[in-house]
């Protein structure tokens, strides 16, 4: 398999903090650079070397503290680039922005404007539960009998269906999913979470994310699949920050659904109730294994209950009721 490597050059008091954020997106192992570390070790505090060829001080503390990734070429690290692109752009637009430093990514084993096109070899059709069939707008194969299409095309934002977190969404939507059902898709992506559940016979949908590109990917996608835009909504906004958006948000809602981060789902944990109705479903993933305890202990705090748990590769997804 190929690799790309990643380098995110940051600030080095965030250094551990960016790597918890990367974790909590599914990475598993970094090289960190720090270069106060080889002032260290020169000025004797940590080991202790005899000899030091020519050139290796300068080399070793040149540049700026940075965390180094490595990202496989297939579906999988195609939606691990998606996510850390959209982590990224949430921290550089966030209130700590400044304390992350410059967050400059430099790439090795290919060009990063390649992935715009590169990654798309790795989408396939593929079949969810029992009804849906995920595929991109640029295949073109007949569609099995018994399942309905959902024709994706992700642009640059997360959820081409391929990601174990959003294959277990699909799977809990099916189930939860009821004629004319009211849903709330926070942190949308590509918004498949919510057009999957249009599909699956939902009458409205609101989709809503932080990044503008990724509210105009839903729109455009909940077109593609014929799905009325006058039923489904998408905003561009942050929920955590905005109260008047979340008075204008409502509630009501028979489904709530949140593919994010433990951290985030955590926080919102108050505003997932306050949008649900009695008996509604909440459906929850994005949730790294060693963080399910306590993203779950969160959510039973609020009063809701843990109706099923699945997990998958590393990942967890929840569904709970009001």
């Amino acid at each position: 398999m190929n690799w790309s490597e990643v380098t995110i050059e940051t600030a080095k008091p965030m250094l551990d903090i960016l790597c918890a954020m990367l974790t909590d997106i599914g990475f598993k192992g970094f090289s960190v650079y720090d270069p106060d570390d080889f002032e260290d070790l020169m000025a004797g505090r940590v080991g202790h070397w005899d000899y030091l060829e020519e050139g290796l001080t300068e080399q070793l503390t040149q540049g700026n503290p940075s965390v180094t990734v490595y990202i496989p070429e297939n579906a999988q690290g195609a939606e691990q680039m998606t996510a850390m692109k959209s982590l990224l752009a949430q921290l550089k637009s966030g209130p700590q922005a400044a304390e992350f430093g410059s967050l400059h990514v430099t790439m090795k084993g290919i060009r990063e404007e390649d992935w715009a096109n590169n990654w798309k070899q790795y989408f396939k059709p593929l079949p969810i539960g029992e009804r849906l069939w995920i595929t991109p707008t640029w295949v073109d194969e007949p569609v099995p009998a018994g399942r309905t299409a959902l024709r994706i095309d992700p642009g640059s934002s997360f959820g081409t269906g391929q990601h174990d977190t959003t294959k277990l969404c699909l799977t809990f939507l099916e189930q939860c999913v009821t004629d004319g059902a009211k849903i709330l898709d926070i942190g949308c992506g590509s918004g498949i979470l919510s057009i999957g559940a249009m599909l699956l016979g939902a009458q409205s949908s609101i989709a809503i994310d932080i990044e503008q590109n990724a509210a105009e990917a839903a729109a455009e996608n909940a077109a593609r699949n014929g799905i009325d835009l006058a039923d489904y909504e998408t905003i561009c906004g942050n929920i955590l920050e905005d109260e008047a958006l979340v008075e204008r948000l409502g509630t009501g809602y028979d489904v709530v659904c949140a593919n994010i981060v433990a951290d985030i789902l955590i926080a919102m944990r108050r505003l997932f109730v306050r949008f649900m109705k009695p008996q509604a479903k909440l459906m929850l993933s994005g949730i790294i294994d060693e963080r399910l305890d306590e993203v779950l202990e969160a959510m039973k705090q609020e009063g809701l209950t843990v109706l099923k748990i699945e997990q998958s590769a590393g990942w967890a997804a929840v569904l709970l009721e009001k």
